[in-house]
């Protein structure tokens, strides 16, 4: 009989039958679902929870989740090997939800809460300072929203501790892992997530990620982050450090460039001081529609203004553009979310700074915060600065709110001037204006707000707007002290971004959101992102510039101080004649035409190219150009190696 029976049966010794094959299905079922299923649905959670706080809300999680050209099922994945992984690095099961999930969570929160006041998720980039930065900056938020600050320092202490009590109470508890399971769950996840790993630099073309949904969209950072969910958005931007060399880079590209004209002193009246200002968080509150200030909290600068500057940024990442005012190298150049200051900036750098060194200039930089923030400490000195007085080493200021007075700095950027012998450049980064603008940072305001404006938003225009006047009677006193001076003085000051003044831009329809998109129209990005630009000479008084981008003011402040130079003046000149401002998503030109998404549609002029292929020569490439472009760095360094 035997020689009849199914060769599977007679395997196994018994007739195959529907019943046993159910109830080995069911055994297997049973025996993985409590080790690999739960750790499967809380990876799906996990998501979902994420994707809420960065998205800040669940607009747009379904399709992310479930539609077929979207990666979410490759995210539950990754956070599924996430904790398969920890549970066998720590040997008991389910140990990953108080290793893995609090931190994934906590990041996706941060990103969720970036994007209310900066408009920009959370990038690789921002962990290195971002969390010191935020600790310093916390008095100022606790006294601008105490309640919701109490709120969540008790919702932080709760969480710490409930994370301490099941660590210590939950812990021995779980299921300890045998060797086997923990090799076995090793096994599974480590390699995959190398595979993985090795499919996220957004520079390779690569057939796995294609076929899972991942799309880099660099280039539009909101995008990315809504396609690709947090976590895979996040992970496409680590290779940020490095940065890809512009199509045809090389020694014969950088040979090619015209450089017309050798640095010299072109002024037969002498070498002029120049001090450059940059204004923390200064903007035309007056640009509020519906919203009338009475009196003109910027009176004196309107009288003085050259036009505007085209900022990079909006509410914040200061450092960003003052990069640019100080190179004439531009972000748009950059990868979406990286700040030059952490992560390009680590050995001597082509600057304003450098350039005037060359000159025989005292260069001088003062800031009356902490040196660290930003990175400054290194920075200025990697740019040429031969000194630089932080909160660490200046005089006390009086505060307005915790930050240092105008008026106070002004002053002591006048004594500090003072005391040189030979001329020199400044460059000061002011504080008093920094937000948030909470209630009563003044003792009085003097400008009356009246709009269609809520109770808050009433209140942060108008201490926004007090600190606003304050700026402007600063400025007063440094141009007519610079008047004074027998030496001619050039001051270029503007303001480094608009400032996050929340529901007050929505209210009064200047807006249509709190925070514009970067990649908006080209009249909200102007509305966006236009800030007041004094170019002025003790002697030949207003230059006037219309909107530039802060690339452009080297090469205002060279010309106006009478130098012409190969960069500043010569390839920055050639771009100018034809544009106004450089941003990553839009050109915009000396009409105030503006050219939409030039860098992806092959719209690059030569004038821009030859800026971009300067700036990766010096920031990341072989230096071909460093003698032709910047001959005074080559001065420096022989100088510094003698």
């Amino acid at each position: 009989m035997s020689e009849n029976r199914p060769a599977f049966s007679v395997a196994v010794g018994r007739p195959l039958s529907l019943t046993f094959l159910r109830q080995a299905v069911y055994g297997l079922a049973g025996r993985l679902a409590f080790p690999y299923g739960l750790p499967l649905m809380f990876a799906f959670a996990a998501v979902l929870a994420m994707e809420g706080a960065n998205r800040l809300g669940v607009t747009d999680v379904g399709l992310f989740l479930t539609a077929a050209d979207r990666p979410g099922p490759t995210a539950v994945m990754v956070v599924f090997l996430l904790f398969l992984a920890a549970d066998a690095l720590f040997g008991r099961l389910f140990l990953s939800l108080l290793t893995v999930l609090p931190p994934l969570l906590l990041l996706a929160f941060v990103s969720g809460q970036k994007r209310i006041y900066l408009a920009d998720p959370l990038y690789p980039a921002d962990l290195p300072y971002g969390a010191r930065q935020v600790f310093e900056l916390l008095p100022a938020m606790v006294e601008a929203r105490p309640v919701a600050a109490m709120g969540m320092a008790v919702g932080v202490v709760a969480l710490l501790g409930a994370l301490v009590f099941a660590w210590l109470w939950l812990r021995p508890r779980l299921p300890e892992l045998t060797t086997k399971a923990r090799l076995v769950r090793l096994g599974i996840a480590l390699p995959l997530l190398a595979g993985f790993a090795s499919i996220m630099d957004y520079r390779e073309q690569s057939w796995t990620r294609d076929r899972l949904g991942i799309i880099p969209i660099v280039w539009d950072q909101a995008e990315n982050y809504r396609h690709n969910g947090f976590l895979l958005a996040f992970a496409l931007n680590l290779p940020m450090a490095s940065i890809a060399s512009p199509v045809g880079y090389g020694a014969e590209a950088i040979d090619a460039i015209p450089a017309r004209m050798p640095a010299i002193a072109g002024k037969s009246s002498g070498k002029p001081d120049v001090i450059m200002v940059m204004s923390e968080s200064l903007w035309d509150p007056t640009r509020l529609n519906n919203v009338t200030l009475s009196p003109d909290p910027m009176a004196w600068m309107r009288t003085k203004q050259s036009g505007n500057v085209f900022s990079p940024e909006f509410g914040g990442m200061t450092a960003n553009v003052e990069f640019e005012a100080l190179t004439g190298f531009s972000n748009a150049f950059l990868p979406a979310g990286s700040i030059p200051y952490q992560q390009y900036i680590r050995s001597s750098t082509p600057s304003l700074a450098t350039f005037f060194r060359g000159e025989g200039y005292t260069t001088l930089a003062l800031h009356p915060f902490q040196g660290w923030f930003w990175n400054r400490d290194a920075v200025y000195n990697h740019l040429g600065f031969q000194a630089f007085l932080s909160e660490e080493n200046l005089p006390h200021f009086s505060k307005r709110g915790i930050f240092a007075a105008d008026q106070d700095f002004t002053e002591e950027m006048m004594r500090q001037a003072d005391g040189l012998d030979r001329p020199f450049f400044m460059f000061a980064v002011t504080l008093q204006g920094h937000g948030p603008y909470e209630p009563n940072r003044y003792v009085r305001n003097t400008v009356s707000v009246d709009g269609p404006l809520s109770n808050a938003a009433h209140a942060t225009v108008s201490t926004y707007a007090q600190g606003v006047r304050e700026a402007d009677e600063s400025l007063r006193k440094l141009m007519e002290w610079a008047k004074r001076r027998q030496r001619e003085t050039i001051i270029v000051f503007f303001g480094d971004h608009l400032p996050a003044l929340g529901p007050a831009f929505v209210e009064s329809g200047t807006m249509p959101s709190e925070v514009p998109g970067r990649n908006a129209s080209p009249e909200v990005l102007k509305t966006g992102r236009e800030t007041p630009l004094i170019l002025w000479s003790s002697r030949a008084g207003v230059k006037k510039a219309g909107t530039v981008s802060p690339a452009f003011l080297p090469y205002f402040t060279l010309k106006m101080a009478g130098f012409e130079h190969p960069y500043y003046t010569g390839v920055l000149g050639d771009a100018h004649e034809k544009y106004a401002a450089i941003d990553r998503h839009m050109l915009l030109k000396r009409d105030g035409t503006p050219v939409v998404d030039w860098s992806r549609n092959g719209q690059e002029d030569a004038s821009i190219n030859n800026i971009r292929l300067l700036q990766y020569d010096m920031m990341f490439g072989k230096n071909f150009g460093l003698e032709r472009f910047f001959p005074e760095q080559v001065r420096l360094g022989e100088e510094a190696g003698s």
